[in-house]
């Protein structure tokens, strides 16, 4: 199912270590899922323009596994959408992908599954719950228009949004960029794996980002100019379809220059695109890379530089570029405990490659504070960063995953 957590999901553990915020920072669980109000928070959350931030969980919810549509506001939350309220889940089921806003003021999303195919939809929900299901994947023969939505979704100037789909598209299921109206017009702008190899990549899990220079960029998990399976690659496409592989990674022995890209990318005002491998960097546990426009890469960073990974392993969930100009992120294992152990931490690092770590999670008992974080951040009006945790909290019961539902967690005083 793509993320790290699913394709492991039987090594978390429970952790235990001591305190290692940094002095000035703030560490504070907004919310403990429980598993009626969802379960397993895969994406990252929004601020919308009314000051709320809202976001989904994957699983749980008033429909056992279909996963839900949140709001939170002063640390309340509320459920705005359960879904497989439709018979056989028509409405989606199991999002996976962070919310946007539009121009118009309502939120769009993806759900992984369900659907009238069951392999995913798109779908548009208001601030006060109605939602409507735009487009069922898998709607032409032989899934040519993609399938399994995992990324988020992208507004262009032209009002149309763009994403991918990991599954799908015209070449065995190897994935596709597409672009919808805001009526539910889907157009297929290219399906990955068109080239001899697939050089081109296969699998792109994250979603796209319009850079300043009006394309987009994004990330497909394997495939490249190297190995068919694993590797993967950094491209750019256009409005239209013309899409230009910018690099495959495991180009340098041993992958050192990082593999396996599961999230996506952020421009920085310098023009050059930052983003993190799941894989390779030397240890095989991950790296945070720089990369222009023009497609030179260069690795910034690789992950579990000391024994025991105090510094994270396999940073699944992207980057965020703060206002000050610093980078945000998170690791989904590593830290606290030692791998194969989860746990995971949040870290910040300057655009030419020095990071410091600022929390370690399950440095409470029994990761009462969250574990395993694979989102992209989110930074507040107020400063404050914001995130998720797919599993631990302090509800344990209820929850299929057997170490928690997962949590909303806010880090202060940067």
């Amino acid at each position: 199912m793509g993320k790290l957590n699913w394709r492991a999901s039987a090594v978390f553990a429970l952790c235990v270590a001591s305190a290692i915020t940094l002095p000035a920072q703030t560490l504070k669980i907004v919310h403990n899922f429980d598993g009626v109000d969802g379960e397993l928070p895969h994406a990252g959350l929004l601020e919308a323009a009314d000051g709320n931030l809202y976001g989904t969980t994957a699983g749980e919810g008033a429909n056992r596994h279909g996963g839900t549509v949140f709001k939170i506001t002063n640390s309340t939350l509320t459920t705005l959408y359960n879904f497989c309220s439709k018979p056989a889940c028509a409405d989606g089921k199991d999002p996976h992908a962070a919310l946007i806003q539009s121009t118009g003021g309502d939120l769009y999303g993806t759900t992984y599954m369900g659907g009238a195919n069951k392999l995913g939809t798109i779908f548009k929900i208001t601030t006060e719950g109605r939602l409507t299901t735009l487009y069922s994947f898998c709607s032409r023969d032989g899934c040519t228009d993609g399938s399994y939505p995992e990324g988020p979704l992208v507004q262009a100037a032209d009002g149309d949004f763009y994403g991918t789909t990991s599954g799908g598209g015209a070449n065995i299921s190897s994935g596709t960029v597409f672009r919808i109206t805001p009526a539910g017009a889907l157009t297929t702008l290219y399906s990955f794996c068109s080239q001899s190899g697939c050089a081109d990549g296969i699998s792109p899990e994250s979603g796209l980002i319009r850079a300043t220079d009006g394309d987009f960029y994004g990330t497909t998990v394997t495939g490249g100019a190297n190995c068919r399976e694993g590797c993967g690659t950094v491209f750019k496409v256009t409005s239209t379809g013309a899409l230009t592989t910018l690099y495959s990674f495991c180009s340098q022995s041993g992958c050192t220059d990082g593999a396996t890209p599961v999230a996506g990318l952020v421009q920085a005002s310098n023009g050059n695109f930052y983003g993190t491998t799941q894989n390779g960097g030397g240890k095989a546990l991950g790296t945070i890379f720089e990369i222009t426009p023009g497609g030179t890469l260069t690795t910034l960073y690789r992950f579990c530089t000391q024994t025991g990974c105090p510094d994270g392993s396999y940073p699944n969930g992207g980057l965020l570029m703060a206002p000050e100009g610093n980078l945000y992120g998170t690791t989904g294992f590593g830290g606290a405990c030692a791998l194969p152990s989860g746990c995971g931490t949040l870290f910040k690092m300057t655009q030419s490659g020095t990071l410091t770590t600022l929390y370690k999670f399950c440095s409470q008992n029994e990761c009462t504070d969250g574990e395993t974080p694979e989102v992209p951040l989110v930074h507040g009006a107020d400063g404050t960063l914001y995130g998720t945790t797919n599993v631990g909290g302090a509800v344990i019961g209820g929850c299929s995953s057997g170490n928690g539902c997962g949590t909303i967690f806010s880090l202060s005083g940067l």
